[in-house]
């Protein structure tokens, strides 16, 4: 993918679908983190959304992960983020397309329990099989896109460092 961008974080998930980084408005919107997540600690499920523009900026090239070529080279199976507390890495271990929910983007548990659920569910959707195993321990960034009116591309990773 082309995704290189800083991302944002404020009170609601819908403000920086309209503005970009400098909070100036605009369609494009910019890539923002869910604003039920802590922004300075991962929690167990840590959501990003941009927008899938048709012109490949900001997740508009998220949809290749759903693609064999992408699949195929496997320095394409992590995502790094960095952030003022450090950079982190991540080892991608789902991928897929879905119809507009909102399940994948669930960011509290009430134990354990709902967490390891949760985690075989995203696992069990992925287009391919990565062979990564996760547990109730990880920690999990998630990025989501709109693929057209109707659906969603979803890409989970876990924590590795």
């Amino acid at each position: 993918t082309q995704i290189d961008y800083p991302y944002v974080k404020t009170n609601n998930n819908d403000y920086y679908l309209t503005h970009t980084f400098d909070r100036s408005e605009s369609g494009a919107g910019w890539v923002f983190m869910d604003y039920r997540n802590n922004a300075t600690n991962w929690g167990r499920n840590n959501v990003i959304y941009a927008h899938g523009r048709a012109d490949g900026t900001m997740f508009g090239s998220l949809k290749n992960v759903l693609g064999d070529e992408w699949q195929n080279n496997k320095s394409n199976h992590y995502v790094q983020t960095l952030r003022p507390t450090g950079n982190n890495k991540w080892q991608v271990f789902s991928v897929y397309k879905i119809p507009t929910t909102d399940d994948y983007i669930q960011v509290e548990f009430a134990d354990d329990k709902g967490f390891e659920e949760f985690l075989k569910k995203i696992t069990e959707r992925s287009e391919f099989a990565f062979g990564v195993k996760t547990t109730v321990k990880d920690k999990i960034l998630t990025l989501s896109t709109c693929y057209n009116d109707a659906e969603k591309v979803v890409l989970h990773a876990k924590l590795v460092e």
